[in-house]
């Protein structure tokens, strides 16, 4: 599942880490908030420096367990299950999203894994 960005690129969902909260919870949530959707044994993947607002981005893979995609509109404009097949434009080469997608893509289509982000 993707959602589309302001410059018309998919990217993954993302999202802050509350005070209180586990990565692994705010995974949860924030798929939640953002598109409606139920997850499940979510894992860590992987990690990149991200300069705004000075964060670091840490990328999961998790098992989609229900609901129905309902986009949140302040802040996404569209969000959609794609065939691995049939992927829209990502985002660039060296972001943690476009490794998380292209990662997934391999792994379920028996492909070489991609090259992780600088």
């Amino acid at each position: 599942m993707d959602h589309l960005l302001s410059s018309g690129v998919y990217s993954t969902l993302a999202g802050f880490v509350e005070p209180g909260e586990t990565v692994e919870q705010c995974v949860i949530r924030e798929v939640r908030e953002e598109v409606g959707l139920e997850i499940r044994n979510s894992r860590y993947i992987a990690s990149q420096s991200w300069p705004f607002p000075h964060s670091l981005m840490l990328g999961f893979h998790a098992e989609y367990a229900g609901g129905e995609i309902v986009p949140q509109p302040e802040e996404i404009e569209d969000a959609r299950w794609f065939a691995l097949t049939d992927l829209p434009a990502l985002p660039s080469t060296y972001s943690i999203a476009r490794y998380l997608i292209e990662l997934y893509r391999a792994q379920r289509l028996g492909l070489g894994e991609p090259s992780r982000p600088g």
